[in-house]
């Protein structure tokens, strides 16, 4: 079925050929359809477009006036065309990502450099945000992909698990003798302890997990940043609860030691979250299998 497009393509190549048969050949059609789809055309907005001459086809004054317009409209179009092309392809476009501080520092920077490293022409908008705040900004579409702090429980998000994280609590050398054996929970309650805030994902899951168990916090310190946690717990302050992937550095320079619980805390994992309404765009696509491929 020919559409009202396929009549002012038709048109705009017989203005650009001034000849009904030469358009013909370039548009790959009879000369018969190419007559009738500018007849249908005339007929629907009751003007005549054109005047046939011996040499060929010349706009009247009304089809020139619609040239001007219809012809910008097509051009506009073609434009679309390929810069929807160019973006598919990663040649152009924009990926706004919502993470938060410490995912960014401790995981993401490689793979942003990766990613930007193979599309240097995608533009990169990184958005820092507690888990909560990123959702929102995922589901109000002021980021395209949010990568947060599982588990993330919403209808209308989807999400993608990209690596396990284990919660830990860990100590400086004060504390370093509780270290010698594993310990339970209600030996680590006597101590004093220190978590994030508690509008953080991370400290929800770990009080969630020890609520179920009969147990309940009462953090000395609460404080609004892992590597805060990490220092506190260096400089004695007391037992820190943090995530281990993202301790290492601490722990491999032995500034800070593990503490052995007799449960260990289920792991959990760290994950691309975004709108099951819409279409990722190639950008996210691409950046979520980047994140995969290290793995």
């Amino acid at each position: 079925m020919i559409t009202k497009l396929d009549l002012y393509k038709v048109f705009i190549e017989v203005v650009k050929c001034e000849s009904f048969s030469k358009a013909a050949k370039e548009l790959y059609m009879t000369q018969p359809a190419v007559s009738q789809a500018i007849k249908h055309l005339e007929k629907d907005l009751h003007i005549r477009l054109f005047t046939r001459t011996a040499k060929g086809a010349t706009l009247t004054n009304d089809g020139q006036v619609l040239y001007e317009y219809v012809s910008s409209a097509i051009n506009l179009i073609n434009v679309g065309e390929k810069k929807l092309m160019e973006s598919m392809e990663l040649k152009v476009g924009e990926l706004k990502i919502g993470v938060g501080d410490t995912i960014s520092k401790y995981y993401l920077l490689p793979y942003l450099e990766k990613f930007h490293t193979q599309y240097p022409n995608i533009k990169l908008k990184i958005m820092n945000r507690t888990t909560m705040e990123l959702i929102n900004m995922t589901k109000s579409g002021d980021v395209d992909l949010a990568i947060c702090n599982l588990p993330i429980k919403d209808p209308a998000i989807q999400v993608k698990k990209i690596i396990d994280i284990h919660d830990i609590f860990i100590c400086g050398d004060k504390f370093k003798d509780i270290t010698r054996e594993a310990i339970s929970f209600e030996t680590l309650l006597e101590l004093p302890l220190i978590f994030l805030e508690p509008k953080s994902n991370s400290r929800y899951y770990v009080e969630r997990y020890l609520l179920g168990r009969g147990i309940k916090i009462k953090p000395e310190i609460e404080l609004g940043s892992h590597d805060l946690l990490l220092e506190f717990a260096k400089i004695n302050f007391g037992i820190a609860c943090v995530v281990k992937e993202f301790s290492e550095d601490y722990l491999d320079s032995g500034v800070i030691h593990e503490v052995t619980l007799t449960e260990k805390i289920p792991k959990r994992g760290i994950g691309a979250c975004f709108l099951k309404s819409v279409s990722l765009s190639s950008a996210s696509r691409k950046f979520i299998s980047i994140l995969e491929e290290g793995q």
